[in-house]
């Protein structure tokens, strides 16, 4: 059995939290360990309850000073011990055959960087949701009945074009996380930033169609307030043009006007905009009008 860690960069609100943990807690796959890093988020009920837990397979340590979503993200690769790891989401869910499942696709392709399984998105009480944006990201996902990989350019531009993927709910290859890590100076694309410097490196990702993983998608999150204000589109914005110019440079001509047109997250923010118009936020229009317009 591939012994998986399971780290979980924890700041946000309990209860979610407890039930992130239970889901990991109750895989059919035993063989794994489960890190929480707490960000000093300011409750003591966290480390009550896991001083409560008796599993020497969990562990719960608190920063002494909070170190943003990105530096416990950074913090979480460098205690990697296991050859798998999972960079939990603390409100996501796993399913119970989680683990199976991807250990499952690494076995079948040892050659992979990381797995993709199959997600269902959940909202704030945990009921089936499927918002524009995960409605754009399913058509855009590339289909199949079984496992498939992908890899170099193709899985760059695939990416580029509709972000699919769920950064929570994926599982990497322990080397190849703490050889490439996370760029420092992202805090909402870098899941994203870190797929396209694995394919850039001639890595891959298996695509699962089994369902195995439940995403929360919330209005209280980082990313959904960054997005409101325009600082996450200030970010993608940034982002894209940075990695349009580096595809061009190795000859990825399909992964660089991918990266020029960014259409999904453009399409995000028009969104925005009738939300923001519809709530009176009249403020932050002309923020994402510059994005939809480029």
């Amino acid at each position: 059995m591939t012994a998986v860690d399971v780290m979980f960069p924890y700041y946000g609100d309990v209860e979610l939290m407890k039930q992130a943990a239970r889901s990991v807690m109750g895989q059919q796959h035993q063989d794994w360990r489960l890190v929480v890093i707490d960000d000093g988020y300011p409750d003591p009920e966290p480390a009550r309850w896991f001083a409560e837990i008796t599993d020497p397979r969990v562990s719960y340590q608190r920063n002494e000073v909070n170190l943003g979503a990105n530096g416990n993200y950074r913090k979480a690769v460098e205690l990697i011990e296991a050859p798998v790891a999972v960079i939990m989401g603390a409100d996501d869910i796993m399913l119970p055959n989680y683990l199976t499942a991807v250990v499952e696709s690494f076995e079948s392709f040892p050659q992979a960087s990381a797995v993709q399984p199959g997600v269902q998105v959940i909202d704030e009480s945990g009921r089936a949701t499927m918002p524009l944006t995960d409605l754009v990201k399913k058509a855009a996902t590339p289909r199949g009945n079984q496992r498939r990989l992908l890899s170099g350019e193709d899985l760059a531009t695939s990416l580029l074009r509709a972000g699919w993927h769920y950064f929570p709910s994926i599982a990497w290859k322990s080397e190849t996380l703490k050889r490439i890590g996370f760029r420092s100076e992202f805090d909402v694309v870098q899941d994203l930033a870190l797929l396209l410097d694995i394919a850039a490196d001639s890595g891959s990702m298996v695509l699962t169609p089994e369902l195995a993983f439940l995403y929360r998608r919330h209005s209280g999150s980082d990313s959904s307030v960054r997005a409101f204000d325009g600082r996450r589109f200030d970010e993608e914005r940034r982002f894209f043009e940075g990695e349009a110019v580096r595809f061009d440079r190795i000859g990825w001509t399909r992964a660089a006007r991918a990266a020029r047109l960014h259409v999904t997250s453009r399409l995000n923010a028009v969104t925005l905009i009738a939300r923001s118009a519809a709530g009176g936020k009249f403020g932050y229009i002309p923020k994402l009008a510059k994005h939809v317009i480029g």
